[in-house]
């Protein structure tokens, strides 16, 4: 009598081990400011609407927006793109009889975001409450870019 072979029968494969989760994605880059101003302005102002943003330089926004004061009649704060030039914590005005300019930060010359009232308009900065000022001098380096809107 003829027998076949018959292999026998593995046991079954035991069943694959469900997979790790994925880690957490990074948040995506933001295709639009959270502010009016390019997704690139470290700093945004808009005069119109009386605020300004401190953002990443990537669109998202570190804090604001926050009131604050420009030049009046006559005193017009510059619009556009700048630069930060410098800094300085304890600036006094070279030009109105070495006025307080706390926590300074100037984006073209003569122009600043710094600590002043925010009930009168300025001569051309960016006045800003003590904790704002402070804020943006802390955040605000050499280069980074700032926006100013009408």
């Amino acid at each position: 009598m003829l027998q076949l072979a018959v292999p026998a029968l593995a046991a079954p494969a035991p069943a694959p081990a469900a997979p790790a989760p994925a880690p957490a994605a990074a948040p995506a880059p933001a295709t639009k400011s959270a502010t009016p101003c390019a997704i690139t302005a470290k700093a945004c102002v808009s005069i119109s609407q009386k605020k300004a943003w401190l953002t990443d330089g990537k669109g998202h926004v570190i804090d604001g927006p926050v009131a604050i004061t420009t030049g009046g009649p006559g005193y017009p704060t510059p619009t556009g793109t700048f630069s930060v030039m410098w800094k300085d914590k304890n600036h006094k005005s070279d030009e109105y009889d070495h006025a307080p300019m706390n926590n300074s930060v100037f984006f073209a010359p003569g122009d600043a975001f710094h600590e002043g009232s925010l009930q009168k308009n300025s001569a051309g900065c960016v006045h800003l409450s003590a904790a704002d000022s402070e804020k943006f001098f802390d955040n605000l380096n050499v280069y980074d870019q700032v926006q100013i809107l009408r």
